[in-house]
């Protein structure tokens, strides 16, 4: 369900974490569309904040290249993004549940809800979405918090393939109650 313009969301901090996917210097750098990386982590930033104030879980998931002795450079979280409570996850694959705990430390907090974030929208933030989907989270999407590499891939994932897994907002529709 797309409710770009219909009521706020308004979530239950206990049970609720925002995910943010592969907000890296070098993913963030990256030619994107339909925003930049620099205005997608400006979104990101406001929405963790809000969680963090409110009291919920805020998870950042981040990519590493298996099977390569170093990682490239630019391959850490975006400098200020993460603070000390947040879950810090490292994905070896496109989504941040497999192999990665994800799952297990949500169930740990009690966490039934997933607000989403992040680059690429059609590829690292979908898999995460769609393994989340099958795990029965509860799905918000935040538009304006995500990019792809085409205006088109981010189209797509937004306007056919979210709406099928959850609810799609922009995030000052995002509020706890």
């Amino acid at each position: 369900m797309t409710a770009l313009e219909g009521e706020p969301a308004t979530l239950d901090p206990a049970r609720t974490a925002l995910v943010l996917v592969d907000l890296m210097d070098r993913i963030t750098a990256l030619p994107l569309a339909p925003r930049s990386g620099e205005q997608v982590v400006a979104v990101a930033r406001e929405l963790a904040d809000t969680f963090r104030a409110a009291g919920a879980t805020v998870v950042l998931v981040r990519v590493e290249r298996p099977g390569v002795p170093a990682q490239p450079p630019g391959s850490e979280l975006v400098a200020g993004l993460a603070a000390e409570d947040d879950l810090i996850v490292v994905k070896r694959t496109i989504g941040g549940f497999h192999r990665t705990g994800l799952h297990e430390l949500l169930a740990e907090r009690g966490i039934s809800t997933l607000v989403f974030g992040g680059i690429a929208t059609n590829l690292g933030v979908e898999s995460t979405a769609r393994a989340a989907a099958d795990l029965g989270y509860e799905l918000l999407f935040a538009e304006d918090a995500m990019a792809a590499l085409t205006e088109d891939e981010h189209r797509a994932a937004v306007a056919l393939n979210f709406p099928r897994l959850g609810t799609v907002v922009t995030a000052s529709a995002i509020g706890f109650g």
